[in-house]
C-alpha cells in the first residue's frame, strides 16, 4: 500500500503539453504535478503516449508546445547538446531504469553501475567500484554479481543491476520504465518491496510506467490515466475505481482489475509475494 505521505512541493510540473508525429497527435494539452517523496504512476493503453511523455521528462525528446519544469528548471530553457552545463547538472539529480535494463553487454555488472560515476564525477576508479558495491547491495544483489555480465543475469536480477545503477548517483527522482514487466510474480513482488524500501530510505520521488495492477495498487501514491492524447484522471487507485471515464474504468473492470482491486484491499503485510496468478517458476 502507499507509503508516507508525500509533500506539496512539486517535482515535475508539466503545463499545457502537446506532442505530434506527422499527422498523428500524441498529446494534446497535457497538466500534471508530481510531489516530492511520491510514488507517481502513468499509465494508459498502446498509443497513449506515456512512453514518449517519459522521454520528453528524461531529455530525449522535446515537445512541440507546453512546458516541463523538473527539480525548479525549466527544460525548454536548456541548451541541445548532453555536454551542456545546465543538462548535465540535472541529469546528474535523477535516475533512470529502463524498461529491459539498458546495461552495456560488454561492461560487467559493477562496470555498468559504475559507468555514470565516471561521466559525471572525477572519482577515482577504486572509489567508483566501492560506490558501485554499495549500490549493488542497496539494490539486494550478492557481491558476486557484479563481475557478471548482463548476459549472465536473470530478468529479477537485470532489473535490481539496472536500478542500482539508476541509484549511482544518488538521485532526487528517479525513473522506471515497467519496472516489473517480464517478471514472474514473486520476483516482481521483490521489486515492488525493494521500490518502496528504496523511496522510504531515501525519500527519493518516483515516476514509473507500468502495466502491472499489483504494483499500482500495492505501491502508488498518485495513478495519472493517459488516453486520448489526455490525461483522463489522476488520483490514487481507491479514487480512480470510483470514476466514470471508460478510459479508466479498463484498469478495474474484468477478471484481472478486479483481482488486482481486491488484492490491493489487502493490509500490507497481508500480501504474500502477489498471491494473485502466482506461478510456480522463478526468476531471481
Amino acid at each position: 500500500m502507499p507509503g508516507p505521505t508525500p509533500s506539496n512541493e512539486a517535482v515535475i510540473e508539466i503545463s499545457k503539453l502537446s506532442t505530434s508525429f506527422g499527422d498523428h497527435l500524441v498529446h494534446s494539452g497535457i497538466d500534471l504535478e508530481v510531489y516530492r517523496g511520491e510514488i507517481f504512476a502513468l499509465i494508459g493503453g498502446s498509443g497513449s503516449g506515456k512512453s514518449t511523455l517519459l522521454r520528453e521528462m528524461i531529455l530525449l525528446h522535446r515537445p512541440d508546445a507546453g512546458s516541463i519544469r523538473i527539480l525548479g528548471v525549466d527544460l525548454q530553457t536548456l541548451g541541445h547538446g548532453d555536454a551542456d552545463d545546465e543538462t548535465l547538472a540535472l541529469r546528474r539529480r535523477w535516475g533512470v531504469m529502463f524498461q529491459h535494463g539498458g546495461l552495456f553487454g560488454s561492461l560487467t555488472v559493477r562496470e555498468n553501475i559504475g559507468l555514470p560515476l565516471r561521466e559525471h564525477t572525477g572519482l577515482d576508479d577504486a572509489l567508483i567500484d566501492e560506490i558501485a558495491a554499495s549500490k549493488l547491495a542497496t539494490a539486494g544483489l550478492e557481491p558476486q554479481v557484479g563481475v557478471q555480465y548482463p548476459s549472465e543475469l536473470s530478468g529479477g536480477m537485470m532489473k535490481r543491476a539496472s536500478l542500482a545503477r539508476a541509484l549511482a548517483l544518488d538521485p532526487e527522482l528517479v525513473f522506471l520504465d515497467e519496472p516489473t514487466a517480464g517478471l514472474d510474480p514473486e520476483s516482481a513482488g521483490e521489486v515492488d518491496q525493494l521500490v518502496r524500501r528504496l523511496r522510504d530510505l531515501f525519500g527519493l520521488t518516483i515516476v514509473m510506467i507500468t502495466h502491472d495492477l499489483d504494483l499500482l495498487w500495492q505501491l502508488a501514491d498518485r495513478v495519472a490515466v493517459l488516453a486520448d492524447g489526455k490525461v483522463q484522471g489522476i488520483g490514487s487507485m481507491p479514487e480512480l475505481a470510483q470514476m466514470d471515464n471508460p478510459a479508466i474504468r479498463k484498469f478495474f473492470d474484468g477478471p484481472r482489475g478486479r483481482a488486482a482491486q481486491e488484492q490491493g484491499r489487502l493490509p500490507h503485510d497481508a500480501h504474500s509475494g502477489r498471491e494473485i496468478g502466482k506461478s510456480s517458476w522463478k526468476t531471481k
